[in-house]
């Protein structure tokens, strides 16, 4: 990732970024696999994966992928922290002027604020990094005098309902080649805030963590902190509104909580509490962030300095993929584990309903009720059609028993399983024909067909015989009869032998039967895919655990 240039005649190396065009490559096919990992299945771990997948994600898009591609490009130095730690008020002291809202009512930073000097203004204006916000131009200024005279609605775009922007000023006060980013609080009651900040944090060359003599001990800054330890980030903390009398004390108590967090090599610098710290557009005193201004400079002019912060972070960032991609690669495969055993409860069940479908047939459980009352009552006083109506319905609620079966059966293996909780795989589209009403209609479908074959082998019989052929309807209803009827429908078959000849009653109940057989693979096959229709939907595969580690392999490689 890092290569010495070493400079003839001094003792010092100039580190700069390793930029070749093999390293973006593997860098941009890794940013492509994290963007594909999925984690719909509500599985223990898959909050943790989503956030570290969209963590990492940002990092690549807002930070990495653009500081490698353009390692040239200003120095971008964050500046986050809680809700009333003086942040805006830094900024717009470190600037000299007002760029950013500053007030007591929380959250003040709902628009984050980029503030660049005017040369740099190009690199910012495009979507360079933070792609997704929405650039918001303010009037240029000119230097010790107020806006020129624009129209102020003209420069602001129309923006669509939760679309979120990122407001650019220029400021001549800045050093070239030193960006500032106000950011929202990173404890905001506002998710949406919170989440951007988060963000916001991850696109930086620098990172400013503020806090207050208040509230430095609380847990929310001090993740971030430890956050940009694991990252090995280039990091700076401000104590902020510190009190004259107290200065020494919480700068002992704080430099101490620093050192014990690893943290006490970073850069500290404190401000104190001034009556412009409270807010309302005020401006603290030049000598307050000096210090702070003084070494943000350095950073960004000292050739040195600048590559040192910039190549830090980026190698703390790709240094972090060894422990990341392997946790999302195994979080990916956790995922695919569950659909695995979502999808054999699926099929396991209507395996099994089935099975017990064929049985039911063979032991002639659709000649029952209504079915095996016609077949009773024919021909005298019941008619080949109404006992063909019988034989569908009875054969239709068997099927239809079954498959509400199997869905109760995976019902039940999926409220065992984490994963069968995904709200996507409860979704039944209302409109949707009923399972019923679909079965119905594919065995009214199967009865045309049959009717059809009994059509074919009355015409060969009359063609043979010479005789007056049987009612196709009535062959049909007796190969029917002797398909789901088993042994109670031994007359079936035998009458059928007598109408249509022994060799025509077998060639058709073997036809007969195939198509049967067809039709309840086919039936209870298409209730089965429906069923796994929302999982497949899913997108859950095993693919992409491989792609991430294959990905990362590939980069280290290049590295």
């Amino acid at each position: 990732m890092l290569q010495k240039d070493t400079k003839i005649g001094h003792s010092s190396h100039v580190v700069t970024l390793d930029v070749r065009p093999q390293l973006l490559d593997a860098l941009t096919a890794l940013r492509d696999r994290v963007a594909a990992a999925r984690f719909p299945l509500p599985l223990a771990g898959a909050p943790r994966a989503r956030a570290n997948r969209n963590e990492l994600l940002a990092q690549l898009d807002d930070y990495l992928v653009p500081r490698l591609q353009a390692p040239e490009a200003p120095l971008l130095a964050v500046i986050g922290g809680s809700t009333g730690a003086g942040k805006s008020t830094l900024v717009n002291s470190l600037v000299g002027r007002v760029v950013s809202e500053a007030g007591v009512l929380r959250p003040t930073t709902r628009t984050p604020v980029l503030v660049c000097h005017p040369d740099d203004h190009h690199w910012f204006s495009g979507m360079r990094v933070l792609p997704d916000l929405t650039r918001v131009w303010v009037p240029r200024q000119v230097e010790g005098e107020g806006p020129e005279d624009e129209d102020d609605d003209a420069l602001t775009p129309v923006l669509e309902d939760g679309e979120r922007v990122l407001r650019v000023e220029t400021a001549g006060t800045l050093p070239q080649g030193l960006a500032l980013l106000d950011a929202p609080d990173i404890d905001s009651l506002v998710d949406e805030n919170r989440l951007l900040a988060a963000r916001l944090v991850s696109a930086a060359d620098v990172w400013i963590m503020v806090t207050t003599a208040s509230r430095y001990a609380d847990a929310v800054p001090w993740h971030l902190l430890r956050t940009a330890k694991e990252y090995d980030a280039s990091l700076v903390t401000v104590l902020d509104r510190v009190p004259h009398q107290v200065v020494t004390e919480v700068s002992r108590q704080y430099g101490a909580l620093l050192t014990k967090a690893g943290l006490g090599e970073v850069p500290r610098f404190t401000v104190p509490e001034l009556p412009e710290s409270t807010g309302n557009g005020g401006l603290l005193p030049a000598t307050a962030v000096a210090p702070l201004r003084a070494w943000l400079t350095h950073r960004a002019q000292d050739p040195d300095a600048r590559a040192l912060a910039v190549s830090r972070t980026a190698r703390g960032v790709l240094d972090s993929l060894k422990a990341r991609m392997p946790e999302l690669a195994a979080a990916v495969a956790a995922q695919h584990s569950a659909a695995v055993r979502l999808t054999t409860a699926v099929e396991e069940a209507y395996e099994s309903e089935h099975a017990r479908v064929r049985n039911r047939l063979q032991a002639g459980g659709v000649l029952a009720g209504d079915a095996l009352k016609r077949w009773r009552s024919y021909p005298l006083d019941c008619s080949a059609g109404e006992l063909l109506d019988a034989l569908v319905g009875s054969l239709s609620a068997l099927l239809v028993c079954a498959v509400s079966a199997a869905d109760a059966r995976v019902d039940e293996a999926w409220r065992r399983e984490p994963g069968g909780g995904a709200p996507e795989l409860a979704d039944r589209d209302p409109e949707l024909e009923s399972a019923e009403h679909r079965i119905g209609m594919a065995v009214r479908r199967w009865r045309r067909v049959l009717e059809e074959y009994a059509e074919e082998e009355v015409r060969a019989v009359g063609e043979l015989q010479g005789a007056t052929p049987p009612e196709p309807e009535v062959v049909a209803a007796l190969v029917a009869t002797a398909l789901l009827g088993g042994r109670r429908a031994r007359a079936a078959g035998e009458n059928l032998a007598e109408r249509i000849g022994a060799q025509g009653a077998l060639r058709l109940r073997d036809r007969g039967g195939r198509l049967l057989s067809e039709y309840l693979d086919t039936v209870l096959g298409a209730e089965r895919e429906r069923r796994l229709a929302p999982l497949d939907g899913l997108g859950v595969t095993p693919e992409p655990q491989a792609e991430l580690i294959a990905a990362l392999s590939l980069l280290q490689k290049e590295r």
